[in-house]
């Protein structure tokens, strides 16, 4: 039992499963603006399932194929496939049961998500050859986090009848995008020796900490348009500032010659972003029923 409960908790620790608190909050709220309140109980529990089953597919291939890179990288060569504290074999089973799980609880919801099912798969599990191709591998991740707000709605509904749902997904993208680049920026030197392709590598990090900056000034932009769309009042005004804020203290605290707070705004202040959102223009939507 001990040693089941110790390869669960290394599994858990490679596909980073507490990064699933990035996605899961915009699936929650797609789900909730798209109900005008709440899911039923069924919705929200194969949502959950088919978030869950989406996202731990996507990191556990990125494992597999970033393996002999991550090997050879110092700041990833600690990770589960190059230490052999999980098997290869082990790995690919559970991509397997994970995409399992997604694809039940896509056909369970209904039968437009089940049809898209394998668009959001190909997504996720095709930005893990990204950075071995193009500098555009940020927005490619951007990409695959954003399907999880319209996906929801989808699930809800059966249909995309409004813009308010990619006007979030949007947001994600941009919002994805430009934390994807800062979080790159600690790999620039081995990135370039290896030959792999990063807005950094490219560009540098001085014009990368622009670009990211760039990115994150759009999706506050979208997420002012979306507000202003959903039409939700006060308190997902609140949300709007409070997401305002936390970038401009994320990119205040990444330096140009100090990248040692790198944790803090990925891991701190991102968290923050998407229960905010949550929780402002969730509870907003209850606030605003009749």
């Amino acid at each position: 039992m001990l040693e089941i409960l110790e390869k669960l908790s290394i599994t858990l620790r490679m596909i980073k499963f507490e990064h699933t608190l990035f996605a899961l909050p915009f699936a929650f709220l797609g789900a909730i603006l798209a109900a005008e309140g709440l899911p039923t109980g069924w919705q929200t529990l194969w949502i959950t399932l088919a978030m869950v089953g989406a996202r731990s597919a996507a990191m556990t291939f990125n494992r597999i194929v970033d393996r002999d890179i991550d090997a050879k990288n110092p700041r990833t060569a600690s990770r589960e496939l190059p230490t052999g504290k999980l098997s290869l074999r082990f790995a690919w089973v559970f991509l397997f049961v994970s995409i399992a799980v997604f694809l039940i609880a896509a056909y369970l919801l209904n039968w437009l998500t089940f049809i898209l099912a394998p668009v959001a798969l190909l997504s996720v599990l095709g930005y893990s050859y990204a950075k071995r191709f193009t500098s555009l591998a940020h927005l490619l991740l951007g990409w695959a986090l954003a399907i999880s707000p319209t996906a929801a709605w989808i699930a809800v509904r059966g249909t995309i009848d409004s813009e308010v749902p990619l006007l979030l997904s949007l947001v994600v993208l941009m919002w994805t995008a430009g934390f994807d680049i800062l979080y790159s920026c600690q790999d620039f030197e081995f990135d370039r020796k290896s030959g792999l392709h990063s807005i950094p590598a490219r560009f540098g990090i001085r014009n990368s900490l622009w670009i990211a900056r760039l990115f994150h000034f759009q999706a506050f932009v979208v997420l002012v348009l979306l507000g202003l769309a959903a039409g939700l009042g006060w308190l997902a005004g609140v949300g709007v500032i409070a997401v305002g804020a936390l970038l401009v203290y994320q990119h205040s605290i990444v330096k140009l010659n100090d990248l040692s707070r790198m944790n803090a705004a990925f891991f701190t202040a991102n968290a923050f972003v998407s229960v905010i959102l949550l929780l402002t223009f969730g509870g907003a939507v209850f606030l605003n029923r009749p």
